[in-house]
């Protein structure tokens, strides 16, 4: 498997890059022990910050690293701990795109075509392939910036809804594209509802036929669920609670929710031990063959400073000791997520903090990547300051503090 080299410069506004070489994905040979002390200091640092309570569990081979701290349940101060279901968020979207790759290997989707070749109702631009869709390049606007504006009376109004998948596209496609198609990265969940839509329509099962059978099953991952839209979560889970946009008021309850709003671009339930073996099992080659393995990880830089990229429906960052981590990470109301594995799959992470709405709660939890993946000294990264105009997963065009 391997990974295109990119080269980017700032010229203005434009984030301009260039393709180069294709150098091997970097292992986890030469990685140092995680350190669980680092580890810890970022769980007592989101605490401080407002989160309820956070959990990261690390797998390497045989070797697995459990640390929780605080509270899984304010109401019945229920302790966390590393084997709590939680709403994992945009993680999902890599479950989707696995799906997505697997039917283009079997020949049934191609990357390059238009998408309305494969949707019950056109997109207004024929322009936008399924690639575009994958890689957060189609220009669809994110409706979620409309619907979460005011944070929690926005979460209240849709809370129990259900939609169609179509209902969802329609809110985005009232608005004008933000940039021409391929023209730009932009984040949009609306670019993973679509995706949703297309399984849907070119399968004739529902989505969650599709994860049963392709990534769930397959991986025995007794843990992950996609209950959309049952309002409820089974088993040990960790109760999410959103914090208010006036700060000075009590956090939201929000672990109940149909998370219709999301579907296909959010709406899983895991754990950290099966969200740990679905990336490391990805990143392996497990899950898709080489072909599609090699356009999932094709990273394009989506930030100035080179240190975050973005493929089909998969994140990389590149840490502070130089390694690079593949996965995704996830905001759901009450709930952040990161899930990062190696090059070659063998040391992956999952963190969570049952807080959303917080940048300084989600910036501060990014510090366990390095605890995990650099070992000692290094999960001081990331600072907790609070983070000015940060944005989210969630109504990506909205500045929140």
């Amino acid at each position: 498997m391997r990974i295109k080299d990119v080269s980017l410069a700032l010229v203005g506004s434009t984030l301009i890059v260039a393709l180069g070489a294709s150098p091997a994905l970097a292992d986890s040979s030469s990685l140092p022990a995680p350190d669980l002390t680092a580890v810890r200091t970022v769980h007592d640092a989101a605490l401080s910050q407002g989160a309820p309570g956070a959990l990261t569990r690390i797998d390497e081979r045989f070797t697995t690293h459990h640390v929780a701290t605080g509270e899984a349940d304010t109401g019945a101060h229920t302790a966390m701990d590393t084997g709590r279901r939680f709403r994992v968020g945009s993680v999902s979207k890599t479950f989707t795109a696995v799906v997505l790759l697997q039917l283009a290997a079997e020949g049934s989707v191609d990357l390059d075509a238009p998408a309305n070749r494969y949707l019950p109702e056109p997109l207004p631009d024929d322009r936008i392939t399924v690639r575009h869709l994958l890689s957060h390049r189609s220009g669809l606007y994110d409706y979620t910036n409309d619907m979460f504006h005011n944070t929690v009376p926005g979460f209240e109004a849709v809370r129990n809804k259900v939609f169609s998948y179509q209902e969802l596209i329609d809110l985005s496609t009232a608005r004008p594209l933000n940039n021409a198609p391929g023209a730009a990265y932009s984040y949009s969940n609306t670019n993973f509802v679509v995706l949703g839509q297309l399984i849907e329509h070119l399968t004739g099962t529902p989505v969650a036929t599709q994860y049963q059978r392709r990534i769930f099953a397959p991986l025995r991952l007794r843990n992950t669920s996609y209950v959309h839209p049952r309002t409820t979560l089974s088993g040990s889970y960790a109760r999410g609670y959103l914090r208010q946009d006036d700060t000075t008021l009590p956090l939201v309850d929000s672990t109940e929710q149909t998370l219709s709003w999301a579907q296909s671009a959010g709406a899983v339930v895991s754990n950290g031990k099966d969200l740990n073996r679905f990336f490391s099992a990805l990143l392996s080659g497990r899950l898709l063959p080489a072909g599609q393995l090699e356009d999932m990880t094709t990273m394009v830089p989506v930030t100035a400073d080179g240190k975050q990229s973005y493929g089909l429906g998969l994140r990389a960052r590149k840490l502070s000791c130089g390694t690079t981590v593949y996965g995704h990470t996830g905001t759901v109301q009450g709930y952040y997520t990161y899930a990062f594995t190696t090059g070659d799959g063998v040391r992956s992470m999952t963190s969570l903090a049952n807080t959303s709405n917080n940048g300084t709660v989600n910036a501060t939890l990014g510090a366990t990547l390095d605890a995990a993946f650099c070992g000692s000294g290094t999960a001081t990264a990331e600072s907790t300051a609070p983070i000015r105009g940060y944005t989210e997963d969630i109504a990506p065009q909205i500045a929140r503090d």
